[in-house]
């Protein structure tokens, strides 16, 4: 075949700023023996997906040509910071156009793009037939060079870097509940959606009755499924260890052997959105929202198991004893510093309108008081194991949560607690946690603790994000006027779809 030759004049193909990592010297050492090791396999490659996790937990991407990303890998990638400035329902909630858009990043007004510079070590080719497309998870940088203040993963780092200055490592253990459904003909969602608006969920029907806790004929009912999606999951190196058919109808859990913090929000990231498109390609749909608008449905939760390594003896250090149950007062510290602060950062695990309905009395498997006990499924933070296995289980999340936020405000609550900086006690505290997603974002504008995790910045964003999303639904409910503990078709359209 005879092809014309095109003329391009940029031969780094116009992408990111020249250089852009070699200048302000972004990498390590293994990211950059990875990136000589990703450009060796590039003609092997059809497309490549640039992501990084949004605020909202969500995976936002462009796919670029092997030619285009081989520019992209040293001199990164722009992209809009539209996902920074959009809440849950694509509404405005940072005004950009403002001369100060109120969060203290200059570049965001306008719109301007920032820099996405791909992290080599975590390039990989994703399963299936038809076109070869790479995944590539990117890390967010202003224009100027530095760390992006708005991002979760420099977060985690930065959070992960202060246990590593005390030779201590986070060992995350990841356990997640989500639903299968089979997808319905119907319309494609899009009537009367827009800015702040969404459109119609997907319709669809549930694979099974439910409430038959791991029966093994229910688990054949989700395995057409679930079984390719394991294989998947496996190819991708992920340390799959369950999947299982949890109580509603087609709710399935999956759990992965422990992981450092970084590889387990990866992980988390890369499994939600793998999922949804492995399920979607067999005519079904998966969802991580907490509790869909679906008759029967039980809520699922995202419970994070946790624990802390010397990285010097090789010891996990909530083992009291070799063999016995029971905590070591480090354990026992970083326990106090999950329940002090559990309120002040249950939005980063609860992020949702949707999620607090998990959150109450009537769902007894779900947490409603700050607490913890031993091998006990109603408290908040369940201790379980003995010895080098001993670890913690907070049972608050939901599933769809920014897997780096969510990580980063568990392990700085357990450092503050080891460290013995929790201070004393907010007067009138309660013992609760948030009933609403009002009332944790009260609770996380009030917090001096949230500042200084998170950083002025990605605070007053997400207050911004998560003020624009509550007083959505608030406007919607004062018309509409829903009446019961019902999931509302808010709720149902604003999550299912996209979570």
């Amino acid at each position: 075949m005879f092809t014309r030759q095109w003329s391009l004049p940029y031969p780094d193909n116009g992408v990111g700023r020249p250089a852009f990592v070699r200048e302000f010297q972004l990498w390590d050492d293994r990211q950059h023996a990875a990136a000589e090791q990703v450009e060796a396999v590039l003609a092997d490659v059809d497309l490549v997906r640039l992501v990084f996790c949004d605020p909202h937990g969500l995976a936002r991407s462009k796919t670029l040509t092997p030619a285009v990303f081989r520019g992209a890998l040293r001199n990164g990638m722009d992209f809009s910071p539209g996902p920074f400035l959009f809440d849950t329902g694509h509404a405005v909630a940072v005004d950009f156009l403002a001369d100060d858009p109120g969060v203290g990043i200059g570049e965001l007004t306008g719109a301007g793009d920032f820099v996405v510079v791909p992290d080599p070590v975590t390039f990989q080719v994703l399963p299936g037939e038809g076109p070869r497309v790479a995944w590539v998870l990117g890390d967010e940088y202003l224009r100027d060079g530095s760390r992006h203040p708005l991002s979760g993963r420099h977060l985690l780092r930065r959070v992960c870097a202060q246990y590593a200055a005390r030779d201590l490592a986070p060992v995350i253990g990841l356990e997640v509940e989500w639903y299968l459904t089979r997808l319905l003909p119907g319309p494609a969602g899009n009537a009367g959606n827009g800015f702040g608006t969404q459109g119609a969920a997907p319709t669809v029907a549930a694979v099974n009755a439910g409430y038959q806790f791991n029966l093994d004929a229910y688990a054949d009912t989700v395995a057409p499924v679930t079984h390719p999606l394991s294989r998947v999951l496996r190819d991708l190196g992920l340390p799959l260890r369950t999947i299982e058919h949890e109580s509603g109808p087609g709710q399935v859990e999956t759990t992965f052997d422990p992981l450092t913090a970084l590889d387990a929000a990866d992980a988390m990231l890369l499994f939600r959105t793998v999922t949804k498109r492995e399920c979607a390609r067999s005519g079904y749909h998966a969802s991580f929202m907490a509790l869909p608008g679906l008759d029967s449905f039980d809520p699922s939760g995202w419970h994070l198991h946790q624990s802390v390594l010397n990285t010097t003896t090789g010891r996990n250090v909530f083992g009291a004893d070799e063999h016995a149950e029971g905590l070591s007062a480090e354990g026992k510290a970083y326990v106090e510093g999950l329940l002090a602060r559990a309120r002040d950062y249950c939005l980063l695990s609860v992020p949702t309108v949707n999620g607090y309905r998990r959150l109450a009395a009537d769902h007894t498997l779900s947490p409603t008081r700050i607490g913890w006990r031993y091998e006990h499924r109603s408290a908040m933070l369940r201790v379980l194991g003995a010895g080098g296995t001993t670890h913690v289980e907070n049972r608050v999340g939901e599933p769809c949560a920014n897997p780096y936020l969510a990580i980063s405000a568990q392990l700085a609550a357990g450092l503050d607690g080891i460290e013995g900086r929790l201070g004393e006690p907010a007067a009138g505290g309660t013992e609760e946690l948030p009933h609403s997603l009002r009332e944790a974002l009260t609770a996380f504008r009030a917090s001096p603790h949230v500042p200084r995790l998170l950083g002025e910045p990605l605070a007053l964003c997400l207050a911004k994000l998560k003020e624009s999303e509550a007083t959505r639904y608030e406007t919607w409910c004062a018309t509409a006027a829903p009446t019961g503990d019902q999931v509302t078709e808010w709720e149902h359209r604003e999550y299912f779809p996209v979570y």
